[in-house]
């Protein structure tokens, strides 16, 4: 058990994810991409996240929270290009089972527990990384970005190309292969109200694995900033069934929780 622990926590972390904007109406606005270039601000995403799980007849609720701090900065910023440059500062996590209480935090290494040591090498290996990320003027990743979308900032999410205003929605899609998991992610974004300071939109969605082994939903809320075009705030929670296999064993697994972010 504690081997499977160590095994699907990674699986839970993962599963645990811009414009100016132009007044061409009185309700209505255009958004693109143009974040403020050489402005470093700090992105801190907390998930807090409950997995039920059956092993051999046996119910199982494990309970995990992340608090991950990372910055962005954008180093260039044209019409058609922003490039960002990104790294994880620190994370801090705490994972609850069975009795036992495990505990990381990258600001304290000497305090992690000794059943997460190979997990946390992972996660220490991309600390302090610089990532650099190119994205189009609709927040889309471009060129070798692509293969890095794992490490897509949640601040900056898909724009429509066209006008919106109160009531208009967009769909976007993410795909990304992660700790063994292939899954795509399918989100509406609903706009709710619209002020010089906030584009504020309701967030619904869904998330499906390549086989049927993962699907769930997400809902939420995300405040995007006017000037900017990137997600100030946000605030979704997901509801996530999958089937991870262990020793030739099938495990049913369901994960519910919320995962909010805010930017400073």
């Amino acid at each position: 058990m504690k081997k499977t622990i160590r095994k699907f926590a990674p699986a839970m972390l993962v599963l645990v994810a811009l414009a100016t904007l132009s007044f061409m109406a009185k309700d209505g606005v255009t958004l693109r991409l143009r974040p403020q270039q050489g402005k470093t601000q700090t992105v801190t995403t907390k998930a807090n996240m409950m997995t039920m799980m059956e092993v051999q007849g046996q119910t199982m609720n494990m309970s995990q929270n992340m608090e991950t701090r990372q910055t962005f900065t954008p180093k260039e910023v044209t019409d058609a290009n922003s490039v960002v440059e990104t790294q994880i500062e620190a994370i801090k996590m705490t994972i609850s089972q069975m009795g036992m209480k495990l505990e990381y935090d990258s600001e304290h290494p000497e305090k992690t527990s000794p059943m997460l040591a190979g997990q946390t090498k992972d996660i220490e290996a991309r600390l302090h990384k610089p990532t650099t990320l190119t994205y189009d003027a609709l927040g889309k990743l471009l060129g070798d970005s692509i293969d890095l979308s794992s490490r897509q900032l949640g601040v900056i999410i898909e724009l429509p190309e066209e006008e919106i205003a109160v009531g208009s929605t967009w769909t976007s899609s993410t795909s990304q292969e992660t700790n063994g998991l292939d899954v795509t992610a399918e989100l509406t974004y609903t706009v709710t109200s619209i002020s010089k300071k906030s584009v504020d939109v309701n967030v619904s969605g869904t998330i499906k694995g390549k086989t049927d082994d993962i699907s769930g939903t997400y809902t939420g809320t995300a405040s995007i900033n006017p000037q900017t075009g990137m997600v100030t705030n946000s605030s979704i929670k997901q509801n996530i069934s999958m089937t991870a296999n262990e020793q030739g064993m099938s495990i049913p697994m369901t994960i519910v929780g919320t995962t909010t972010m805010e930017v400073k």
